[in-house]
């Protein structure tokens, strides 16, 4: 039996509202399973007017397919789908090292079945994304030392501490607050380490900002339009 293609993540931020129409747009270009949350823009109402991107309320879509269709799917979306999108914001894919059999030669069956064509993949990881999770209410004093090291502006969402109490003791940390927010940091490859070095170094762990910082490589990015 042939084993299925690598799948990919592919995670798309546009203005909230536009998440529905840009998963039908994303349906008729053969990539079929989404989950879709809110979140929050971390760009000043300045910045967000220069730049024409609305509100900073923001649908979050969260797809997956296989490597080559996503790659297909953002050369499009760079080309001749441009504008095709219901609202301005980023797209960018990241490789998938492992996921359960069942999901990955259902996505895997139902894209060949749908697709003949296939793009091509850039490995060349010029873009990363930062994840910082980070005590509730320190958001903007993480990202007024990530933009002072380089970032333009990021994306939040809300969460909750679910881990062993005994990470906070290991770790040395006396407070370890439930409530989280997750801000997601979309940057060139080369300003990464300078950005997590700045964030751990003023809101890591042992302060009260408590940031737990990592980071994956982006394989491709367009910017909707």
């Amino acid at each position: 039996m042939k084993k299925p293609e690598q799948l990919a993540l592919i995670m798309s931020i546009v203005e909230r509202g536009s998440g529905g129409k840009l998963v039908k747009l994303y349906q008729k270009n053969q990539v079929f399973t989404h989950i879709r949350f809110e979140g929050l823009g971390t760009a000043t109402s300045e910045i967000l007017d220069i730049l024409g991107l609305g509100g900073s309320e923001k649908d979050i879509i969260l797809s997956m397919t296989t490597r080559s269709a996503a790659a297909a799917l953002l050369e499009r979306l760079d080309d001749e789908l441009r504008g095709a999108a219901p609202s301005r914001g980023i797209a960018f894919s990241i490789p998938l090292t492992a996921v359960s059999s069942l999901l990955a030669a259902f996505i895997d069956l139902k894209t060949k079945s749908e697709s003949e064509g296939s793009g091509s993949m850039d490995n060349q990881q010029k873009t990363s994304m930062i994840l910082v999770t980070v005590n509730q209410g320190y958001t903007d004093a993480v990202m007024d030392t990530a933009r002072k090291a380089g970032a333009r502006g990021g994306t939040i969402i809300r969460g909750r501490w679910a881990g062993d109490e005994s990470f906070a003791q290991a770790s040395g940390i006396t407070t370890l607050q439930e409530e989280k927010e997750l801000i997601f940091i979309v940057v060139p490859t080369e300003l990464r380490g300078k950005i997590m070095d700045a964030v751990s170094r003023e809101h890591g762990l042992r302060t009260e900002s408590g940031a737990m910082v990592s980071a994956v490589a982006v394989e491709q990015l367009v910017h909707l339009s």
